[in-house]
């Protein structure tokens, strides 16, 4: 079993602009208050086949993710696999609304170990992560203060 957690926001900025940000995966701990560091282990830093180790802090949890993208449209979207403790794939995606505003959504399909609780963690701990989640968001619009 796995949960899927979906949050979205909109920047009122131009899709080149909050594409120019996301598509660079070092800075997303400027903006992703649970990702405490990313190391790269490929010497790709952006595009399909990047693979990347981020020390991520849920509360007393900390884990490594360890991610590979596997998908990457330019000013569209970027997935990944989870491949770590916790498994799965996200994806964000952007739209365009008009010139100068921008969709941000971010899609999240995770399983969670048996000793994080399994699904009874998956279910329990959805409402934490689609909360950080958000507040991830909020911290993205606020770098261009938004």
């Amino acid at each position: 079993m796995s949960k899927t957690i979906t949050v979205s926001t909109t920047i009122n900025k131009p899709l080149n602009e909050v594409w120019d940000e996301v598509s660079v995966l070092k800075n997303h701990t400027n903006w992703m208050k649970d990702a405490v560091s990313i190391e790269f282990l490929t010497e790709s830093t952006q595009g399909i086949n990047t693979k990347m180790k981020v020390l991520t802090k849920v509360g007393p949890i900390k884990l490594f993710d360890y991610m590979t993208v596997t998908e990457w449209v330019e000013k569209k979207s970027i997935g990944v696999d989870h491949v770590g403790i916790v498994t799965g794939k996200g994806k964000f995606t952007l739209t365009e609304i008009d010139a100068s505003k921008t969709e941000f959504q971010w899609e999240e399909t995770l399983k969670f170990p048996i000793y994080l609780a399994g699904p009874i963690g998956e279910f329990f701990g959805a409402p934490v992560l689609r909360l950080i989640w958000k507040n991830n968001l909020q911290g993205l619009k606020e770098l261009f203060n938004d």
